[in-house]
């Protein structure tokens, strides 16, 4: 990584250097950048640009804010920080900048990564976000949905946030997927903590962290919603899987919507909260969805390469138990006592017939002990 060429013994900044600077600066987003820009030709012109002529473009304000910055930033010294934490940055109008996030309504200038680059550039997106106090429907659905997408080699998108947001991180990489994590924090930070192994397994595997905001910045309660911006924009449709009606995530379905994009909801309860917003999108134009392959058909993908996986209407057990088993859990969710109330069977027949049926890979048990048919 290197920080412009030397000139008359000292250290040049290239164009795409002044880029970075600005996206360092203080209340220097994509709008005043892009004012600025304009104005002066050039980011190195505007760099260089008086401080009154900058006054006239942007304000007093933050005029002084640029002044005061410019004085004090050390490009080289910054390069070398973000090459100790192994991280990157691509500018707007180069080629390795995103495609789909260039073309949304406001993307930001810079945008910093740790990982791999190329993946910004994959053919397939898709964004998936929901709430943080998922239920276990929101998880059976989330895993479901997530799974049929990434073999159909889409690669996920989401901002690293508990509940939805890692789950659907964490089935693509368990389905040997792709996967980006947008922050709203710098690319060296994992917020929140909770999520760290999930934040280094991204990055190990070959996936991507990206962020617009510089490196080792904390997040904020404003840094959020500008971060659902860049997975509405990074995704070519974005889906909300489960969420209360004041949700995040239906700002980031608002901001996919700003871009002409699809949104899709899964519905829910009437009688959960978590489903007002998901439904809430149904009544403002998101396409309803009940699986992965409603999805690649509203997107158009050919059939060969949707999910060639086990369906739950087509899992077949390998006796009479194990298919009575099967068919109780085609519609809902059962703990142990209900399965064996309803097929009126001893609890230690149940208990070895469900073990069995585990290590088969028919079912699975949620975190509050409910059996379900697994995803396929």
């Amino acid at each position: 990584m290197r920080y412009g060429e030397i000139t008359n013994g000292h250290i040049a900044m290239s164009e795409r250097d002044y880029w970075l600077g600005f996206s360092l600066c203080e209340g220097i987003g994509p709008k005043r950048f892009d004012q600025l820009l304009k104005a002066f030709g050039s980011a190195k012109d505007a760099w260089h640009a008086s401080e009154a002529d900058i006054v006239g473009v942007i304000g007093r304000v933050f005029a002084v804010k640029v002044a005061a910055f410019r004085s004090t930033f050390d490009g080289d010294t910054y390069l070398k920080k973000l090459e100790k934490a192994k991280a990157w940055f691509v500018i707007l109008n180069e080629d390795s900048y995103p495609e789909l996030l260039n073309r949304s309504h406001n993307p930001p200038f810079v945008l910093f990564g740790i990982g791999s680059k190329d993946l910004l550039r994959h053919s397939q997106t898709i964004g998936i976000v929901g709430t943080r106090k998922v239920t276990t429907y929101g998880r059976q659905v989330t895993e479901m949905i997530t799974s049929t997408l990434v073999q159909a080699d889409y690669c996920v998108v989401s901002g690293l946030a508990m509940g939805v947001d890692a789950l659907a991180h964490a089935t693509a990489l368990n389905n040997g997927g792709k996967t980006i994590a947008v922050l709203g924090c710098g690319v060296d930070c994992c917020s929140p903590a909770e999520n760290y192994q999930l934040y280094k397994e991204i990055i190990t595997s070959g996936n991507t962290v990206v962020s617009e905001y510089p490196l080792s910045m904390p997040p904020t309660p404003g840094s959020f919603p500008s971060r659902n911006r860049i997975i509405a924009g990074l995704s070519q449709a974005v889906i909300v899987t489960e969420g209360a009606a004041d949700s995040g995530a239906l700002i980031t379905a608002r901001d996919s919507f700003t871009d002409n994009r699809p949104v899709f909801a899964v519905p829910g309860p009437i009688t959960s909260s978590l489903s007002s917003g998901p439904n809430s999108l149904l009544q403002k134009g998101g396409k309803l969805v009940t699986s992965g392959e409603d999805i690649l058909c509203e997107l158009g993908v050919k059939g060969d390469k949707r999910d060639k996986g086990v369906k739950s209407g087509a899992i077949k057990g390998e006796t009479r138990e194990e298919q009575k088993v099967i068919d109780l859990l085609s519609n809902e969710l059962m703990n142990f006592d209900e399965i064996a109330k309803r097929l009126k069977m001893k609890s230690s027949d149940i208990g070895v017939l469900l073990s069995i049926m585990e290590m088969k890979g028919f079912i699975v048990r949620s975190d509050r002990g409910d059996y379900q048919l697994k995803a396929s």
